[in-house]
Order: C-alpha cells, then structure tokens, then sequence
C-alpha cells in the first residue's frame, strides 16, 4: 500500500511539474520556468521537480529489483550509463556556476560542455536517469524517471525565449551553431 501511494504521489507531483513545463511554454508572457529571482515561482517549480525525485528516491529504496531486467544489463549497462550522465551533469554544473544552474541569470556561457550542447545538464540526467532506472529494476521507478525526463525534454523549451530576451543575438547565434541536445 505505502509503495503504491507513494508512486501515485510521484505520479501526480510529476504531471503537475510538467503542466508547469508546458505553462511556461505555452504562455511565456506568465511563466514559471525559469523562475528569476520570483520566490514563488523557484518554490513551486523546484519544490515540484524535488519532490517528485524524492518519491523516486523512496520507490528506489522500497521497489529495488522487482522488475526482470537481467544483472547483466542492470550493471554492465546501468552503472556506465548512470555514471557518464553524473559525470555530464557535473561538468555542465561547474562550468555554468549554480546561480545559471537554478535558472538565475549569472551570465551567458558556451564553454566546457555548453560548446557542443545547448543542455548538457539534461542531456546528462538523462543518460543518469535511464541507467539508475536500469539498475534499480522497478517498473515503477521507471515509469517516474520517464516523468522526469520528458520534463528534462520539455525544459530547454521553456528556456530558449527566456534565454533570447536575455542574451539577444549572442544567444540566437549559439542557438544555430549549437544543437539542443546533440
């Protein structure tokens, strides 16, 4: 019963984070994502995106391995593939600085990772995502971390105009060289 509720509170938490997403899409003149320096906005849009990894977090510890995916893959594809996605998301992380990281305008970077993808931090947890999902073997991890990555799709949509207002043609230029993911 507490796996199952906690995977509907993933479920729920998840869709809305998207809606979120697509608000910021669709209407950009309200957006939520990115959120500036907007209290609620950064409240309700990373409360939402945290809270859904935490419920994955816990439907990690509670449905560990309850799924068939044979430990040969689990591990022989899982652990590279979650490992390249860390090891992505950090180095986006470090060469943009937390500030531009949590959606705060600190500055226009296309170096480290930024010179061959516009969202290497997405691209990277991605990659992360699919391999914890592998090695975790749980439909129902799976099913949440799909969540979380469509949202990891739907993001760089909400941030590219945001992104044009900020840095102008600067950005447009990087937006033709660079591709959104690869």
């Amino acid at each position: 019963m507490l796996i199952q509720s906690l995977f509907l509170a993933a479920l729920v938490v998840g869709y809305v984070y998207i809606l979120l997403i697509l608000w910021s899409i669709l209407v950009p003149s309200r957006r939520v994502w990115p959120a500036g320096t907007t209290k609620w906005k950064l409240v309700l849009s990373w409360g939402a995106f945290y809270l859904t990894v935490g419920l994955a977090v816990a439907l990690i510890v509670l449905d560990w391995n309850r799924w068939g995916i044979p430990s040969e893959v689990r591990f022989g594809l899982g652990v590279p593939l979650a490992a390249l996605g860390l090891g992505l998301v950090a180095w986006g992380v470090r060469t943009l600085g937390l500030e531009n990281t949590h959606g705060l305008k600190g500055g226009f970077i296309t170096s480290g990772p930024y010179q061959f993808t516009r969202n290497p931090q997405y691209l990277g947890d991605i990659v992360m995502l699919t391999g914890i999902s592998l090695i975790v073997n749980s439909a129902l991890v799976a099913v949440v971390n799909l969540l979380i990555i469509l949202s990891f799709i739907l993001l760089p949509l909400a941030e590219e105009l945001w992104l044009e207002e900020q840095y102008g043609e600067a950005y447009l230029r990087y937006k033709i060289q660079t591709p959104r993911f690869l």
